[in-house]
């Protein structure tokens, strides 16, 4: 696979940790605005510039991306953001709970998401597209980087613990106890090597940030038809990427709950359970979380129950294999009535960040919630090699990258 140094946009160290913000798809559009309130510098600004509108202002409109546009120019000119005079890569370190993982930040082809070398596992929403496509569009640059995994290379674990011995770039704990450690590679030999050894990768795969992987395509794919002597080395042949060893991720799990029990109420709903093949154990207090896959927390009625499937009886699909398959495919779906979980609105979900307690608060008296066991990274591989789609919301990656620290300019 091609991951490419690329000359890159970034804050000036001194204002890294004010610019670095989450990803604009964590926030509805009430939650940006409050984010950014006396944070002018915060890059969410750039990335939802809607909140520098009225709230009655249609977030869509061409004044709104031209808005971020004009925001990056203004930090560019007073020295905010700087560029650096030559293609490097960076290297991305992200330490939380005491877990870090360390990725690469590079620009990976086009063409390599395009012919299947970079793997995706989600379907993505035109609408969702749209947005990102005329933001990109409007600041001729990609802002959000496309968090991929690939699987773990001894080569690239050399160079990236002989670079980390560097003085960092940036370095800083965010609000929310991330903290944030970036590297510049800018030695010729390094960043040769570093390119050499992901050729030798054979692919790599969306792990977050599918919408932002086919916006970034998609612009692309325009500015080549508009240019008829593209010759596949302009910048916008690729896209902003951090690339993280397997090894290293961890998924949470991605909770759900049912806003009421279809007219079964909390006896019934046991029944039902137990008739379409879940153990059900006994009712307690204390909140259940998942050991491990084919288990579930079910929370109904104010008390908890576990839940289980017969191994014997799930089979190697491996999506049908997912614990949120087995949970739309078995309960959800025939028993609570939720047929299209990405449509319905008596479903939500839940990050396992978030905690049991969240489940129960939101599944109150009248509803239902279910605490599963994480997706494991070798499933998502499984299902992203076979080329297949998982549910939605199968998921939850933390800690999250933030926005705003490396920009392509296109």
């Amino acid at each position: 696979m091609h991951a490419e140094p690329f000359t890159c946009l970034r804050p000036a160290p001194a204002v890294a940790a004010q610019v670095a913000a989450l990803p604009y798809d964590v926030y509805d559009r009430a939650e940006a605005k409050a984010a950014v309130a006396g944070r002018p510098l915060s890059f969410l600004n750039i990335d939802r510039p809607e909140t520098q509108f009225p709230d009655d202002q249609d977030m869509y409109a061409p004044e709104v991306y031209a808005k971020a546009a004009e925001l990056l120019r203004d930090e560019l000119a007073d020295g905010t953001f700087v560029r650096d005079g030559v293609p490097c890569y960076y290297l991305y370190r992200l330490v939380w709970r005491g877990r870090a993982q360390t990725g690469i930040v590079a620009c990976c082809s086009v063409d390599d998401y395009e012919n299947g070398t970079i793997k995706r596992h989600e379907n993505t929403r035109a609408d969702k597209e749209a947005d990102r496509i005329r933001h990109i569009q409007a600041l001729d640059a990609q802002t959000g980087p496309i968090f991929l995994a690939y699987r773990d290379s001894l080569a690239l674990d050399v160079i990236v613990s002989a670079a980390t011995s560097a003085q960092p770039l940036y370095d800083f704990e965010a609000d929310d106890g991330v903290r944030h450690t970036v590297w510049r590679v800018s030695r010729p030999d390094a960043v040769e090597a570093i390119e050499a050894t992901f050729e030798r990768i054979d692919c790599a795969y969306i792990a977050d940030g599918h919408h932002r992987a086919a916006s970034a395509v998609k612009a692309a794919l325009a500015k080549r038809a508009a240019n008829p002597g593209n010759v596949g080395v302009e910048p916008y042949n690729s896209f902003l990427s951090v690339l993280f060893p397997a090894g290293q991720l961890q998924i949470l799990p991605y909770n759900r709950v049912v806003a009421d029990t279809n007219g079964l109420g909390a006896e019934g709903l046991v029944e039902a359970c137990e008739r379409v093949g879940l153990a059900v154990g006994p009712a307690r207090e204390a909140p259940i979380e998942p050991a491990g896959a084919g288990r579930f927390g079910m929370f109904v009625g104010g008390s908890w129950h576990e839940l289980a499937v017969d191994p014997a009886s799930v089979g190697e699909d491996p999506v049908a294999s997912l614990d949120a398959s087995i949970l739309q495919d078995r309960l959800l779906g025939p028993v609570l009535g939720i047929a299209d979980p990405r449509t319905d609105p008596r479903i939500s979900f839940v990050g396992g960040i978030r905690g049991t307690d969240e489940l129960e608060r939101r599944a109150g008296e009248e509803g239902v919630a279910f605490a599963l066991h994480a997706t494991s990274i070798e499933q998502l591989m499984a299902v992203a090699d076979a080329g297949l789609l998982m549910p939605p919301k199968s998921t939850w990656f933390e800690p999250k990258l933030r926005s705003g620290l490396f920009v392509h300019r296109i």
